[in-house]
């Protein structure tokens, strides 16, 4: 035997690991691409020229999402704090207001509530899934590089040993069609992957928790 011994990948992981984070970019795509179209549609130039304000904020989104270090309460604050100087310049363009009057403007936003309940609700329900969203995805990522790095053992000289005497000593008594039994295969196994057995309690604790996230969110 040469290498190390190549146990299967964990199929489902390698699912959602490849399958969610794009997945999931692709419902953030699709809803800035929703949101232009529409704005484009119902305030055309007004939008077209101040729609770098949403397109921030959706790279903000994007970033934190990949693991970018992203304060979300801070960046959606900033997204309405801009949204409100940008509203106030167009409501009031007879006027000319300096940066300063601005920033003083989108200061009281909170005090204002020119948006009514929206941001605090939208504060609320965009916390909610992309934190869940960012923690599932680095979950999954660090399962797959721990079951990647345990699933290649590289074996010692007795497990080699072990392993040849289970699988090819009925060959050479004559009786080739005859298994090992459950018992004597685990114990060979349980000597050759001695070293990691301790990560046994952990991941399963890993694997519980993630099913337990899985129950409470679905």
């Amino acid at each position: 035997m040469h290498g190390p011994f190549q146990f299967s990948p964990i199929h489902n992981d390698g699912f959602f690991l490849v399958f969610f984070p794009e997945f999931f970019r692709e419902l953030l795509e699709n809803a800035e691409k929703s949101l232009n179209d529409m704005f484009v549609r119902t305030y055309g130039m007004l939008y077209m020229q101040n729609s770098e304000v949403f397109q921030d904020l959706f790279t903000e989104l994007k970033r934190y999402y990949t693991g970018g270090n992203v304060n979300l309460e801070e960046m959606l604050n900033d997204f309405w704090a801009r949204l409100l100087e940008r509203m106030f310049q167009l409501i009031n363009p007879q006027y000319h207001f300096s940066e300063d009057y601005l920033e003083c403007v989108s200061k009281y936003t909170d005090q204002l509530k020119p948006f009514g309940d929206v941001p605090r609700k939208l504060k609320i329900q965009v916390t909610r899934a992309f934190i869940a969203a960012r923690t599932f995805v680095q979950g999954l990522t660090v399962g797959r590089e721990v079951a990647n790095r345990v699933s290649k053992v590289s074996p010692t000289p007795g497990c080699i040993r072990a392993l040849m005497k289970m699988l090819y000593c009925p060959y050479c008594r004559g009786l080739p069609t005859v298994r090992p039994c459950k018992n004597y295969c685990l114990n060979v196994m349980k000597g050759c992957l001695a070293n990691q057995a301790d990560l046994d309690t952990e991941w399963n604790l890993f694997i519980g928790k993630g099913r337990s996230r899985g129950a409470v969110t679905s």
